[in-house]
């Protein structure tokens, strides 16, 4: 399960670089989502030289593989949303009490 739709479709770095970064948009705080941008990033800056295509399809390969891995270990982190916590009576009253 990819972290998003189109990750099959991502071909060249620019795409996935793209891709990443709406992926962190995804993730659930300011700081995890700063923290992983980061990184994306740093590591766009550390292969930008890259030049082989089977190296660059290797990495994008690699790339999404790792993102795939961060969002399912933060899902899986989190709590799970209850369906509704605003319930109420006929008289405006919580039903659930504390």
């Amino acid at each position: 399960m990819a972290p998003l739709p189109g990750a099959e479709l991502v071909q060249r770095p620019l795409q996935l670089y793209r891709y990443l970064l709406r992926c962190c948009r995804q993730l659930p705080t300011k700081g995890i989502q700063e923290h992983y941008k980061h990184a994306v990033r740093q590591s766009f800056r550390v292969h930008s030289d890259e030049d082989s295509p089977e190296r660059i399809q290797q990495i994008i390969k690699r790339a999404i593989e790792d993102a795939d891995w961060i969002m399912n270990k933060v899902n899986a982190w989190l709590p799970p949303t209850p369906v509704s916590c605003n319930l109420r009576d006929q008289q405006g009253s919580p039903l659930l009490h504390s």
